[in-house]
């Protein structure tokens, strides 16, 4: 779920009105860069325009997985939601059967998506197979005689900069170079999932 302030209109002069717009997340600087897009970042109807020229250009369908939700404080992180209501997106997959991957922006967690999703797929008598252990974590879910992969990436939150932090992975390279970042991080796994080969 985006920020609060989305939902009460106060946005800030660098956040865009739409999907993962908000100035704190990653989720657009990392595909600006990986699709070279030049993207604007402002409150403009035309930031809105480039990200949906970008997303149907390539194929690509966008939403929460969380409808509507209530939050113990006023904070964007998935922990503190309540009186969650799911989109069905098992349904979503049945209606639209050219869907082949499912990239859900954060993992297992509590109220994280792949948390969310494998409780909703319980619920339909569902569940995913590991593919392989990553990262990124991928699975496959066998859906009315089709293939669906789901694939986990690292969170596009600046508050997952802290488990980047903590990935034997990125202290490794860190200390090989000092200058490289959680959005480096990022970046190169975003890349493997969005640019493979």
């Amino acid at each position: 779920m985006p920020p609060p302030r989305f939902s009460v209109g106060e946005l800030r002069d660098r956040d865009v009105d739409f999907c993962y717009g908000s100035c704190d997340g990653q989720l657009w600087p990392v595909l600006d860069r990986l699709f070279s897009l030049n993207l604007r970042y402002d409150n403009s109807a035309a930031a809105v325009d480039e990200r949906l020229a970008f997303l149907r250009g390539e194929g690509i369908g966008i939403c929460d997985i969380v409808a509507s939700c209530r939050r113990q404080r006023m904070d964007a992180a998935d922990i503190t939601m309540q009186d969650i209501v799911l989109r069905d997106l098992v349904a979503t997959l049945r209606r639209h059967r050219s869907i082949a991957m499912v990239l859900f922006t954060g993992g297992n967690s509590k109220n994280g998506p792949e948390y969310l999703f494998r409780r909703q797929l319980a619920g339909h008598r569902l569940a995913l197979a590991p593919l392989d252990g990553g990262p990124p974590r991928r699975h496959r879910l066998d859906l009315d005689g089709r293939t669906v992969v789901t694939v986990s990436l690292i969170s596009p939150s600046s508050a997952a900069n802290r488990a980047i932090g903590a990935r034997e992975e990125y202290r490794r390279r860190r200390a090989e170079d000092p200058s490289y970042t959680p959005f480096d991080f990022r970046l190169e796994q975003y890349r493997r999932v969005f640019l493979p080969g």
